[in-house]
């Protein structure tokens, strides 16, 4: 399968791993990596020292290349940043944040940057930062959200008009099929995030995997519009999030009742009740947690069956 992503990432297949919080540690991306696509190491939630120690054993783990993924308003980004060129990490994938900060420096030290977008605009301005390609994320992806609140069906070919990068989709992608409908639309390849948030390498708790192959239609929903849009699982947590935006709460009453470290507790430690649980909407198709092997091979069988019946049409 190779292409414009597979060509620039060095990897088997376009298929990139979501570099998740609390879920993304060296097994996970490792494995990904091991079975022909890209691994990201999820540094948002990770020390400078944490970081070097999964880059390491991430190298002792496979051969391929692999990935980091660092929110660029993250506290600690400079430290982080320090890490990664020293330790010659060949992929940064960014976030939340202006790509003009980071990218230059990175690209001369040799490394690939691929920039996380939510809309064109956006993508543009990526480009003009001099990344190396984009990952357009739709409304339907777990975690943090644009604001335009643009699904990837929608948002795809618009970006792909918009810039001439390699574009990788993300946002509601778990299955072959869908693979395939991201790159009818212009995509390039793309990224992952749920599917591997439930593998077994992922180091997200049990107790949160096991809820998420559990959820059905509309179990989760955006919320925190007014602090950073984040798609959440209805949990105790999340209806004292909505209850209080529903009054019209400030920004400094729901920080106050977010608290710290609510996605550690939640997907890490396993809190169902009082952890933020971060999860997409796809997840409401997942019913098993299995191994990244499993996951990786069915992918690519079920995309090779989709692409065959749409030539028999």
């Amino acid at each position: 399968m190779e292409n414009k992503v597979t060509k620039l990432l060095k990897i088997q297949y376009p298929v990139i791993q979501g570099g998740m919080v609390w879920c993304c540690g060296w097994r996970l991306a490792s494995a990904v990596s091991n079975n022909g696509g890209l691994g990201l190491l999820g540094a948002g939630s990770m020390t400078a020292d944490v970081l070097r120690e999964q880059i390491r054993k991430c190298k002792a783990a496979t051969p391929n290349p692999f990935g980091v993924n660092i929110p660029l308003m993250y506290p600690e980004v400079e430290a982080i940043m320090n890490v990664i060129m020293e330790e010659g990490v060949s992929v940064v994938f960014s976030s939340a944040g202006n790509p003009k900060t980071w990218t230059k420096q990175l690209k001369e030290n040799g490394i690939t940057v691929v920039h996380v977008v939510s809309s064109s605009k956006f993508a543009q301005k990526a480009e003009e930062a001099g990344v190396d390609a984009v990952v357009a994320e739709g409304f339907e992806a777990g975690g943090h959200n644009g604001r335009e609140e643009t699904t990837t069906m929608a948002l795809i070919p618009q970006v792909r008009q918009a810039v001439g990068l390699p574009l990788i989709a993300a946002g509601g992608i778990a299955t072959g099929a869908g693979m395939l409908a991201a790159l009818s639309l212009g995509a390039d390849g793309v990224q992952i995030g749920t599917r591997f948030a439930l593998s077994e390498e992922s180091s997200a708790h049990s107790n949160f995997k096991q809820l998420c192959t559990t959820l059905k239609e509309g179990d989760t929903l955006l919320s925190l519009k007014k602090l950073s849009p984040t798609r959440l699982i209805k949990n105790d947590l999340f209806n004292r999030i909505q209850a209080a935006e529903d009054r019209g709460a400030d920004v400094g009453e729901l920080l106050n009742l977010l608290g710290r470290g609510r996605t550690r507790t939640g997907i890490f430690e396993g809190d169902l009740t009082n952890g933020e649980l971060e999860i997409g909407q796809i997840a409401s198709l997942i019913q098993t947690v299995e191994p990244v092997e499993a996951i990786m091979k069915a992918l690519i069988a079920e995309y090779n069956r989709s692409l065959e019946n749409l030539r028999k049409l």
